[in-house]
């Protein structure tokens, strides 16, 4: 469907609400909801059906064409994202399924790449995060599989899921929430401070994953390093950033 038929589309929508019209859309934009189910599963591993994650963000995307105000001028994929990605953080809370043996492993993990790279100064490596924990590195692989569910607990606590979201009539492309809502130039000294508390693998890691929509097997490759450690560098990123942007976390998917 090109531009124009879309645009056509949601004219015929906003007027008059038919549910047929309500179909094609949420026919048009289900490999959105594939997208952002994409994204996340890198994190879940397979931990979560990748299909379950998609039917929980079908969900997200009929919310996001109801409350969608075609006026407003902004774009819908942007929109529509943060209500998906919503929904399925949501669905993840309620379950509770990650383990504590888990959680608990991610913080040794945690633990020991903190104590190497104060020690050496440096990023630590998987043969020496191994040895730290005094397993071989085949049982740390393992734990990295194991503990790739935890990373989502970084979204799941800074990204709002069920909370309401209106579109700034201000800007055509920010997002703000209702209750907490910040000017514009406030929100953006915010961003540059948050940015400015992360080492330079952590700001390249965010750069990377949230505005060039890098994967993280991509984002590996550029720097270097292995998977896991770029989703633990991501992790580590989000925990920095949260105390100045608080709930304003949830812009980076904007």
């Amino acid at each position: 469907m090109t531009d124009a038929e879309k645009a056509k589309l949601w004219e015929e929508y906003s007027k008059n609400r038919k549910t047929e019209i309500r179909e094609k859309l949420i026919l048009e934009y289900a490999p959105l909801v594939k997208l952002v189910a994409g994204r996340l599963s890198m994190y879940l591993g397979y931990n979560v059906e990748y299909d379950d994650l998609i039917g929980y963000g079908i969900f997200g995307l009929i919310d996001a064409i109801d409350k969608f105000d075609y006026g407003k001028n902004v774009k819908f994929e942007t929109y529509a994202s943060l209500r998906i990605r919503g929904s399925i953080l949501d669905q993840i809370r309620k379950m509770d399924w990650i383990p504590r043996t888990l959680r608990q492993k991610q913080k040794r993990i945690d633990a020991a790449c903190a104590k190497i790279e104060s020690e050496k100064g440096r990023l630590a490596t998987d043969e020496e995060i191994a040895a730290e924990l005094e397993i071989d590195i085949d049982e740390y692989n393992t734990w990295q599989g194991q503990t790739k569910a935890t990373n989502l607990i970084s979204l799941d606590e800074y990204v709002t899921a069920g909370s309401e979201v209106k579109m700034d009539s201000s800007a055509n492309s920010h997002f703000e929430q209702p209750e907490k809502a910040l000017e514009k130039n406030e929100l953006r000294q915010s961003v540059i401070q948050a940015i400015e508390v992360l080492t330079e693998k952590e700001r390249s890691v965010v750069t990377l994953y949230y505005y060039e929509e890098m994967t993280l097997k991509e984002i590996s490759r550029v720097l270097d390093v292995s998977e896991s450690r770029v989703s633990q560098l991501h992790t580590k990123a989000l925990q920095k950033m949260k105390p100045l942007l608080g709930d304003y976390i949830s812009i980076l998917g904007s």
